[in-house]
Formats: C-alpha cells, structure tokens, sequence
C-alpha cells in the first residue's frame, strides 16, 4: 500500500514505519523532524494548518513517482500517530489545541480527498486512570472498550474529543476509521533498561494497567488493521497479552484492585487490559513478551 504515517519520527512510529517497511508498504512520514528510519521519506508539516494537511496528503511522495507521467497517486490510507505525546510536554492549552487541530484536519483531508481508510493514536489515558489526580481504580476488570472515557487532563481529553471526531468523519464519510487505544510503548531496549525495576516495585506499573505494548507489536496491529476492511468506525485496545510485573493476576488485583468488580474469568498472568475486541476483529496476535526478552 502506498501510506502516509503522520509522527512516524516518534518513539511508537519509528517501529511502527519500520514494520510496515518490513511488509512492503510505501510508507511517507509527516513530521516536525525527519525520520532516521532507512527507507521512510519525510515530508516535514504542521499538521495543525490545515493548508499544509491538504497538500502533503496529495504530494508526490518520491521522485520515482514522477516517471509514469500519470499525475501524484491516491494514498490507500493514512497513519495518524503525531500528538504532544503526554502531559507535561507542553502547556496543557497547547497539547489539546495541537492534538485536536491535527486530527481534525487530518481527517477533514482524508475524507474529502476519498483517501479510504484512517487509522489513528488514541491511548490507553482515555479510561482516565494514567494521568488521574491520586489514585484512581477502573470501574471494572478487565477493561474493554465499554469502559467508561471521563479523564481529567488536557492530554486524554484530546483523545476522547479525537475519537467523537473521527465516529462523526466515519458517518459522514462511509470510510473505514479505526482508533487505536495504544498502552504504555516499549522499545527492545527498554525491557533491560526499565523492567526490573518493575519487578521490585510492581506499584510502578499502576498508572499504566499493569499493561504495555511493544512497539513491533503495534506495527502488526496497524498492519492487522490496514488488511481488514469494512468495519466502519471502530476503537481497539492496544497492548501485549500480559502483565508488565511477575506478580499473577490475582495477585495484582489483591493488592491494587481490592473491591473493583471482576467481569469475566482472567488467565494467570492475563493483562488487565483487554485485546479480545482486536483479536476477534482484526486477527491481532501479540508476539513480543518481556519474559521473553529479559531471558535473551
């Protein structure tokens, strides 16, 4: 497929461009800075003027794509990564203004340039316990994609006004657009470099679900997504199948989740955050487990 991948400079689109590479996409990054990634072109833009939007998503995307002489090809679908990626970044104003500016034109271009299918970053910060004021427990585990979106900051909020955005493009539009709760992202790098401390002190994993998503894993999901059509307007959960701490599920919910309400049966080390939806839909099969990686 010919792609266009907006933040594929960031941490998760650096791995996520590089898979769909890996596959055979065309892949062209939108982006402040330039991609390091071998084989990613990068088209710098300010996805917030939507000017510069409508252009890139109808730019030639290499020079090989002058020699047929048949005008700038249609992109088959658009990768929509780029955000102020947390709190704290930038001024809380800025981060909504920027991460919803960005998203409506993004999916303003999509859908009137007939581009068929959106996939965007929404983030595991939508259920509101990542970025909460004190602790705040799930209403329920596992959490699926019922769960309620009521966060507190700038960031989630963004993502929450992203999703409304992109169900009201999809019912105008009739494309396919999926938005992807993504989990705390991990590097190859980062399981020596973080993940023991986490087995000292598991409280460090609360804020994140005890979950996480390695980032060659969200470049299958994307890829998963890409292959599947005619769903319509859908959002997923995002992460490995199990828990980012060596204590068993029933462990964790002892200690951390006293009193929330247990939906279904859970696996012994089954993540809190649950992938069945993206299974079930999309063919999703994680690969990449820190037990895994810690033991190489």
């Amino acid at each position: 497929m010919r792609l266009l991948f907006t933040g594929g400079s960031g941490k998760a689109g650096r791995h996520a461009t590089a898979y769909l590479r890996d596959q055979g996409h065309q892949v062209t990054n939108l982006d402040w800075m330039a991609s390091d990634v071998p084989g990613i072109t990068t088209l710098k833009t300010d996805l917030t003027d939507a000017g510069q939007v409508f252009n890139a998503c109808q730019a030639y995307a290499d020079f090989g794509e002058l020699e047929p002489g048949t005008g700038v090809p249609r992109y088959d679908a658009i990768i929509h990564f780029a955000a102020i990626p947390a709190i704290l970044h930038r001024p809380d104003n800025e981060t909504y203004r920027i991460n919803t500016l960005s998203t409506y034109n993004i999916l303003d271009a999509a859908t009137k340039l007939g581009i068929p299918k959106v996939i965007f970053a929404s983030s595991e910060t939508t259920y509101g316990v990542c970025f909460a004021d004190g602790e705040k427990k799930p209403d329920y585990l596992p959490i699926d994609e019922e769960h309620p979106t009521v966060p507190q900051d700038s960031y989630a909020m963004s993502k929450v006004v992203n999703e409304v955005t992109a169900r009201s493009f999809q019912a105008r539009s009739g494309i396919d657009i999926y938005g992807l709760r993504i989990n705390n992202v991990i590097e190859p790098h980062e399981y020596r470099q973080d993940f023991p401390a986490y087995m000292d002190d598991p409280a460090l994993r609360r804020r994140n679900i005890f979950a996480y998503i390695d980032a060659r894993d969200l470049g299958q999901m994307v890829d998963c997504c890409l292959k599947t059509d005619g769903l319509g307007y859908q959002v997923f959960n995002v992460a490995n199948d199990d828990l980012s701490v060596s204590l068993t599920n029933p462990e964790v919910v002892e200690r951390f989740y006293a009193g929330v309400p247990i939906k279904r049966e859970m696996g012994g080390f089954e993540t809190f955050y649950s992938i069945e939806k993206a299974r079930r839909l999309v063919g999703f099969a994680p690969r990449h487990a820190w037990r895994d990686e810690l033991e190489h």
